[in-house]
C-alpha cells in the first residue's frame, strides 16, 4: 500500500509437520488454494468448479464459496490456508492467556478480529481472521510493544473466544469508540482525529512532497513539536500539541525495529517507506532529553543518485580539475565538508561518470544511500564484524578498480585506503574538514605516515551547499507557488585541491597546514568564495545566501608578526608594514630555510625572515588550535 512503512519483522514462524498432517512437499505451498485442495483430495473437480462459478457470480472469496456450498468444513479450510501462508494453525477451542489479552484493547480486538493467545518473551502470539492485514499487524505491534506472531484459526472459533475474553466490550461491540481514543492505542489523542500510525504516515508523505531531508520530533511537555529540514533550513510543521509524545515515539520505535522499553539511552534504527512508487530509506535516531525523547528521521531516496557532476553545480575550473583527478592512474580522492554538505552525493556523481562496464567498482557504505547501477554495494554491519577496515581489506582481494569508502573515520581505514591507492586503485571517500588543505592535516593528525599521504592522495574537493534561486520568482523574498521564500533546491560551491609533486614534497617534509594551503593555491587551487561568486554572477544563488553559508576560512590570510594585519597567502610580505613573509631569491624562487644557495641560479641565499628577527606567519598560525 502506498505510504505504508514496511515492518522490519517477518510474518512469523513456519508450519511444523504436525500442523498439517500428511501435507504435500514444501513447494506445494506456492500453489493456489484450489490446487492445494485438489492435491489433498479435499474437494473434487466438479465441486471446485461449482465453487469457482459461485465466486464469479457473488464476488466472494473461493473459501467462502466452498463453505456456503457445504463442500468443506471451516477447520479444514483454514488448516489449508495456514499451510499455504506458511503460518501455524491453532485448532479450537482457543484458550487465550489473561496477560496476552491485557496487551490489546477489547474494542480493537473485536473490530479487527484478532485474539491475543499467549506471550512469549517480548513477542505476542495472535490468532487473526485475516493474517495478511498489514495495517492491523502494525497497530498490534504498537499496542503490544513488541513483535507479533500471527497464527490462523477458524473465524467462528476466534469470535467465540473474543466474547469470552472481552465480555464487557462484546456487549458494546456496535458502539463507536469514545472521543479521543483512536485505534493507535488507549488514551492517545491525535490532532485532527488521526491515529498515531496514520499521523506518522502523513508526516512522512508530507516531508517527501516538500523535499525534506530530515524530520525532527521533539517533546514539549504538552505534546510534540515537529520540524522538517528543507534545503538546509528547519521549518515548523502544524501544531501537534494534542499528540502524546510517548505514544508517537513508541510508534516510531516499533516501525524502526527499536526497543520501546529503552528510554534512557540513545538508539538507532530504520525502515523503508514507499510513496508513489518511490522507495525511501528512513534512518531513525532517538536521544533522551529533559521532557522525554527526541527523534530525528533522515529520509534517503535510494533512486535519487545524481547522474553526473554538473548536476550538482560543478562548473568551470573545479569541474575540470576534478575530472582530471578521476581520469588519473589511481589515488585517493576525498570529499571534505561538514555533515550535510553533500559529500556523498559528490562521490555518487563521480562514480556515475566512471566506466562501470569495464571496471570493477565496489562501494562500502553505512548506510547505503543511493542505488548505483553497475556498483557492488556493501552495507557495513559493525556488530557482525563488517567494519570499514575489515571490509576494505576484503574488497582489495576482489580485484577492484574503484573503491568507494563511505567515510574515513580512523587511522586504520585511512592507511589501508592510501596503501590501496599507491598500488594503482582509485579510492573515493569523505572526511570532515572545513576546507581542502585541512584534509591533509587531518590525515596526518590521525597518524597516517607522511609518505603514505604524499604517495596515495590524489586530490580533495571541499564543498558547501547553498540554496538555489527559484526559477519561478527569481529569488523574490515573498516567494511564489513553487517556493516559500525565493529559493528552491540547493547547489554546491566547491574548492578542488590537486596534489602536485611540489605539494607531495611539502607533505613529506611535514609542513604546516598554512604552508600546504599556500602551495596548493600556487598550483591553481581556488576557493569556495570564488566558485560562489561565479554562481551569483549567473543568478544561480544570491550573495545573501552565500554570506549565510560561507564564513571566512581560517588560514586564508596570515597575521603579520609585527603589525598583526592580514597578509594574503600569495604575498612576499606584509602589504601594511613591509615585513617579509618568506625568503626569496632575486630570481623569485622561494627558498627553504635550510638552503644556502638558490637551486635555480646558485646565488647565495639571503638571510631568512627568522634570521632577520621576523617570524614566518605560516609558522605562527601552525600552532593555532584549528590545525590540531
Amino acid at each position: 500500500m502506498a505510504g505504508e512503512p514496511v515492518r522490519p519483522h517477518g510474518p512469523g514462524p513456519g508450519v511444523s509437520a504436525g500442523d498439517f498432517a500428511g501435507s504435500p512437499v514444501a513447494g506445494d505451498r506456492q500453489k493456489i488454494l484450489g490446487d492445494l485442495l485438489l492435491a489433498r483430495d479435499l474437494v473434487d473437480e466438479e465441486g471446485l468448479e461449482r465453487a469457482v462459478k459461485r465466486q464469479r457470480e457473488t464476488g466472494v472469496r473461493l473459501g467462502e464459496a466452498l463453505l456456503e456450498l457445504g463442500l468443506l468444513d471451516e477447520e479444514t479450510l483454514f488448516r489449508t490456508l495456514a499451510f499455504q501462508l506458511g503460518l501455524p494453525f491453532r485448532a479450537p477451542p482457543l484458550e487465550p492467556e489473561p496477560q496476552a489479552c491485557r496487551r490489546v484493547r477489547g474494542a480493537f480486538a473485536l473490530r479487527r478480529g484478532v485474539l491475543p493467545l499467549r506471550v512469549e518473551g517480548r513477542a505476542v502470539e495472535v490468532a487473526m481472521v485475516d493474517p495478511l492485514d498489514l495495517p492491523t499487524l502494525d497497530d498490534l505491534q504498537f499496542q503490544c510493544g513488541g513483535p507479533v506472531r500471527p497464527v490462523v484459526s477458524p473465524p467462528e472459533a476466534i469470535r467465540r473466544a473474543l466474547e469470552r475474553s472481552y465480555p464487557s466490550e462484546s456487549r458494546n461491540a456496535g458502539e463507536p469508540d469514545p472521543p479521543g481514543v483512536p485505534e493507535g492505542g488507549p488514551g492517545v489523542q491525535v490532532a485532527e482525529g488521526a491515529t498515531v500510525p496514520r499521523l506518522l504516515d502523513e508526516l512522512l508523505r508530507g516531508a517527501v512532497r516538500e523535499g525534506a531531508s530530515d524530520l525532527h520530533v521533539e517533546p514539549t511537555g504538552q505534546g510534540i513539536r515537529v520540524r522538517c529540514r528543507v534545503d538546509g533550513i528547519l521549518r515548523d510543521l502544524p501544531d501537534h500539541r494534542s499528540v502524546s509524545s510517548s505514544a508517537f515515539l513508541s510508534r516510531i520505535k516499533v516501525v524502526a525495529g527499536m526497543d520501546i522499553a529503552v528510554r534512557l539511552r540513545p538508539q538507532d534504527g530504520g525502515f523503508t517507506f514507499r510513496d508513489r512508487n518511490r522507495s525511501f530509506a528512513v534512518r531513525v535516531s532517538t536521544l533522551p532529553v529533559e521532557a522525554g525523547e527526541k527523534a530525528v528521521l533522515r529520509l534517503l531516496a535510494s533512486d535519487g543518485a545524481p547522474s553526473g557532476l554538473p548536476e550538482l553545480g560543478l562548473m568551470g575550473p573545479p569541474l575540470r580539475q576534478l575530472r582530471r583527478i578521476l581520469a588519473g592512474d589511481g589515488g585517493v580522492l576525498l570529499a571534505a565538508g561538514p555533515t550535510g554538505s553533500g559529500k556523498s552525493s559528490t562521490l555518487s556523481a563521480a562514480v556515475a561518470e566512471l566506466d562501470r562496464e569495464e571496471r570493477n567498482v565496489v562501494s562500502l557504505e553505512d548506510p547505503v544511500e543511493y542505488r548505483l547501477p553497475g556498483v557492488s554495494q556493501v552495507q557495513m554491519r559493525p556488530r557482525a564484524g563488517l567494519t570499514f577496515p575489515a571490509a576494505l581489506r576484503a574488497v582489495l582481494r576482489q580485484d577492484p578498480d574503484v573503491v568507494l569508502v563511505g567515510e574515513i573515520r580512523d587511522r586504520e581505514t585511512a592507511e589501508i585506503a592510501m596503501a590501496a591507492a599507491v598500488t594503482g586503485h582509485l579510492v573515493l571517500s569523505t572526511i570532515h574538514t572545513i576546507d581542502a588543505p585541512s584534509g591533509i592535516a587531518r590525515l596526518l593528525h590521525m597518524g597516517v605516515p607522511r609518505y603514505l599521504v604524499a604517495g596515495g592522495l590524489a586530490g580533495i574537493v571541499a564543498q558547501r551547499l547553498v540554496r538555489r534561486t527559484c526559477s519561478g520568482c527569481r529569488g523574490d523574498p515573498k516567494g511564489c507557488s513553487l517556493c516559500p521564500d525565493g529559493y528552491r533546491g540547493r547547489i554546491g560551491v566547491y574548492q578542488v585541491l590537486t596534489v602536485t609533486e611540489a605539494l607531495r614534497e611539502e607533505i613529506v617534509r611535514g609542513s604546516s597546514a598554512a604552508v600546504l594551503r599556500r602551495r596548493a593555491q600556487a598550483a591553481g587551487m581556488g576557493s569556495m568564495e570564488e566558485d560562489a561568486r561565479r554562481k551569483v554572477a549567473e543568478s544561480l544563488t544570491s550573495s545573501h545566501e552565500v554570506a549565510r553559508v560561507l564564513r571566512e576560512t581560517p588560514g586564508e590570510a596570515f597575521p603579520c608578526s609585527r603589525c598583526r594585519q592580514a597578509i594574503p597567502p600569495e604575498s612576499m610580505g606584509c602589504p601594511f608594514c613591509g615585513h617579509p613573509s618568506e625568503s626569496r631569491c632575486r630570481c623569485t624562487r622561494t627558498l627553504r630555510s635550510d638552503w644556502r644557495f638558490c637551486p635555480d641560479c646558485l646565488r647565495p641565499a639571503p638571510p631568512s625572515p627568522r634570521e632577520q628577527g621576523f617570524i614566518d606567519p605560516g609558522e605562527a598560525v601552525a600552532d593555532h588550535p584549528f590545525f590540531h
